[in-house]
């Protein structure tokens, strides 16, 4: 009877598990959060939503749909991360795409490792949990590693984090005359394709892996044009190579988007300096975690075996704080160069709010929904694994 009743704990830890992970994927590829500005001159019948925009783990995409009426035509929606970035710049505020730099170009391997944990929970024996952690850990030690510091290492990137490089680099003055352009209905097509999982048709998958293959490519190399662009740009002794790893990447793309409005080079070195720290020290801190984690799979109890599972459950809780510690970066670092100064001020991290003319709304969206979702489970699922572990004292 115990050895059923266990083999029953077993598999429903183990589908429990399964959900997670499932949940986990879902969440990456959804909108976690989303943020609306209105204004008497945003009418709601051009901007129904307002100038909107939606918070993803990997990028900041495009909230605004496509207005179909007969009094109005539009070939394409409107960028409104562009138009908020702009309605922004007016009071010192830096670019969206200055924010969450570190955490965007991590998220995947963040994710993939809280899959791998929550599998590692599920399974009962040392042994076979310290083999799957093992390699587990091993793949994304090898996929970060190549991601941020091998030649090409963009390659080994999703294809959503490169469109949001890319179109926030399109809203760059001159820079799209100069480099190919992807405009916003292409990127919303490459995200949708890529990350939302269409169908191919039957006998088709080839095609489409080829496809997104295609669009990769083509992501990459506008993004090396804008770079070396930029870099002709500066004195010989201070220009680069492009080798198309991530961190040449994020440190250009972070530099160049707080440059975008107020190109104030001794303001902007110094933020660029830590933000690569920042970034170095955050791939060893994984690391070290990594190694903890597996200390802690090894032994089987205590704090560290129950983070394998604590960590997941609290995704919404660390989603919030690094929201919020965002949105107060963003008030209370403005540049002096705004065309209008305000106070420094802390933006509405859930609710409306005003600022100036303008009524602000931020609420959580589908993938916040399924963050909680997921917290549920896996509380059902450390239960689960807490029950048997006393039943087998």
């Amino acid at each position: 009877m115990n050895a059923q009743t266990n083999a029953s704990r077993g598999l429903l830890a183990g589908l429990l598990a399964l959900v997670a992970i499932g949940l986990l994927a879902a969440i990456y590829f959804s909108p976690i959060w989303w943020v609306s500005l209105t204004a008497p001159n945003y009418p709601p019948e051009s901007f129904p939503d307002g100038v909107r925009i939606h918070f993803h783990m990997n990028g900041v995409f495009n909230g605004c749909q496509k207005v179909e009426k007969a009094e109005i035509h539009e070939d394409e929606a409107l960028d409104c991360v562009h138009e908020m970035d702009t309605i922004n710049h007016y009071v010192g505020m830096y670019p969206i795409a200055a924010g969450g730099v570190v955490e965007r170009a991590f998220s995947p391997f963040i994710v993939t490792l809280l899959g791998v944990m929550v599998l590692g929970f599920a399974i009962p024996g040392r042994g076979l949990r310290l083999i799957v952690m093992g390699l587990g850990f091993a793949g994304i030690l090898g996929w970060m590693g190549l991601t941020l510091y091998s030649e090409d290492g963009l390659e080994y990137q999703n294809l959503g984090y490169l469109t949001a490089l890319v179109t926030a680099l399109d809203q760059e003055g001159g820079m799209e005359k100069e480099a190919p352009k992807v405009s916003a209905a292409d990127a919303l097509l490459a995200r949708m394709r890529a990350e939302l999982g269409e169908p191919a048709a039957p006998g088709k998958d080839d095609e489409a892996k080829k496809e997104r293959e295609s669009e990769k490519e083509f992501l990459i190399e506008s993004l090396e044009s804008r770079f070396e662009k930029t870099q002709e740009r500066l004195p010989p002794a201070q220009r680069q190579e492009w080798t198309g790893s991530g961190i040449q990447t994020l440190l250009w793309h972070y530099e160049t988007s707080l440059g975008r409005y107020f190109n104030d080079p001794v303001l902007i070195a110094p933020m660029v300096q830590g933000m690569a720290i920042a970034t170095h020290a955050f791939f060893w801190v994984l690391v070290a975690a990594m190694l903890l984690l597996l200390w802690g799979a090894w032994k089987g109890a205590g704090l560290l075996f129950w983070l394998l599972v604590l960590a997941p459950l609290a995704l919404p809780l660390f989603f919030i704080i690094d929201y919020a510690a965002w949105l107060w970066w963003y008030g209370h670092t403005l540049n002096d160069m705004g065309a209008f100064t305000v106070k420094p001020f802390m933006p509405t991290v859930f609710g409306d709010g005003k600022v100036a003319q303008f009524a602000t709304h931020s609420y959580p969206s589908l993938g916040f929904g399924l963050m909680m979702l997921l917290s549920v489970v896996l509380a059902v699922l450390a239960l689960v694994r807490r029950k048997g572990m006393r039943e087998a004292r």
